[in-house]
């Protein structure tokens, strides 16, 4: 993205080869319109777009309808929610209720079927209960780093097998602990880094809730709602966006990114409106402690691909938009209001979203008639613990906030020997 330099993927090329200076890389794909599949191929009814080397099993794709009861409640004609969860009615059934799988089936699919490497992945909750019951299904070796204080994340309706392991920084780390964990893993041969935002295979598998808006609607949207904590799934929005112009069937407009963040934790928010293209400074203990406020945690990424080439600041200064912020308060609020108009209970992270598009209306920062996109990234987590009977994945290793490096790298070659 820093110099518009094309070259061959080499399987899981993360970096752009002999660049000077740190650029997201971007897929290019032979089709330049897209064809859907049918139904039956789940997230891959979108292949033509997803950078894979084959298709895994149990996969859903996003789905999107037009919104009636929050739309009426707003005064909004034309609100199109696109919905990743559980939502048997409207025939999704994530069995982790987080648009988090379309990254992991489209990561997962895009490793070669002989590596035989581990893959790394660190996350905040939702990710790594993602990437266990994808890997788990498909029998992909995993690695998993999660802050302990999240452990409660890490629920599903079946055991997971033991491909997948989970250790986790203990209590009082964060995200951006279990980062540094996994970056020490990726060092050893044994692991391959998943490699989070860098991965086109990420970004394109979250770019499909656009892709389901957009071939749903038949035209590109005006703005588009969602929470970010990295802004990975904004970032792949608008990209998928540019891919739609180019299209030629559904408009030549860019959908403006109205992204939100949860109170007090606002780092994004903060950059953006000092516009910044640098991330400010943030003291660790400070961040921990507003991470530690927030209802959203999965909101709480501290070194978000913001300022990278081709990154949040890149994707929000070409598309136009705005960083809006949402309360605790305003978030409950939120999904109260959603569950009683739409029939559905929602993330947290979904509902600081929410939460931001009502505040829009009331401040008339959108209009009535204006086509908007709210990305809903989870929801129906509720009934599924209501209806399903849930077990839960044991960490088999804690380490340290600041572990040593050779000690982690100790252990880990002994849990795997």
């Amino acid at each position: 993205m820093a110099t518009g330099n094309l070259f061959e993927d080499q399987g899981w090329t993360l970096e752009a080869p002999i660049e000077d200076q740190p650029t997201l890389i971007r897929a290019i794909y032979d089709k330049k319109q897209i064809e859907l599949k049918d139904d039956s191929f789940g997230l891959y009814k979108f292949a033509d777009w997803l950078p894979i080397h084959r298709m895994l099993k149990g996969s859903n794709a996003p789905v999107t309808y037009k919104s009636e009861g929050l739309a009426k409640e707003l005064g909004l004609s034309n609100l199109y929610i696109t919905f990743s969860g559980y939502w048997p009615e409207k025939g999704i059934t994530m069995p982790t209720c987080s648009f988090k799988e379309t990254e992991s089936y489209s990561v997962g699919a895009r490793l070669a079927k002989d590596e035989k490497r581990i893959l790394v992945v660190a996350s905040a909750g939702n990710t790594a209960r993602a990437f266990a019951r994808v890997c788990s299904d498909n029998d992909i070796p995993l690695l998993l780093c999660l802050p302990e204080d999240n452990l409660n994340a890490m629920w599903f309706d079946e055991p997971i097998k033991d491909c997948v392991k989970l250790v986790v920084t203990k209590t009082g780390g964060d995200y951006f602990d279990a980062i540094h964990l996994s970056n020490i893993a990726a060092e050893m041969d044994m692991f391959i880094p998943e490699g989070g935002a860098k991965n086109v295979a990420r970004r394109d598998g979250m770019a499909t809730t656009t892709l389901s808006a957009v071939t749903h609607i038949g035209k590109i949207p005006e703005y588009y709602f969602q929470a970010v904590g990295s802004g990975t799934g904004a970032i792949a929005a608008w990209e998928a966006n540019l891919r739609l112009i180019e299209d030629g069937r559904f408009g030549s407009n860019k959908m403006k990114l109205m992204v939100s963040q949860n109170k007090p934790f606002t780092p994004i928010h903060d950059a953006w409106k000092a516009d910044s293209r640098h991330m400010l400074h943030l003291d660790d203990n400070l961040a921990r402690k507003q991470v530690e406020d927030i209802l959203a945690k999965v909101l709480s990424n501290r070194k978000p691909p913001y300022p990278i080439i081709g990154g949040l600041y890149d994707a929000m200064k070409d598309a136009g938009g705005d960083v809006l912020l949402a309360s605790n308060e305003e978030a409950i609020a939120a999904a109260k209001l959603f569950e009683g108009t739409e029939g559905n209970d929602i993330h947290p992270a979904a509902s600081v979203a929410v939460a931001t598009l009502i505040n829009a209306v009331k401040d008339g920062i959108v209009n009535k008639d204006d086509l908007i996109m709210l990305n809903i990234t989870g929801g129906g987590e509720e009934r599924f613990h209501r209806e399903k009977e849930l077990v839960y994945l044991k960490p088999v290793m804690v380490f340290d906030l600041d572990p040593k490096p050779e000690e982690v790298k100790a252990k880990l070659k002994e849990l795997y020997s």
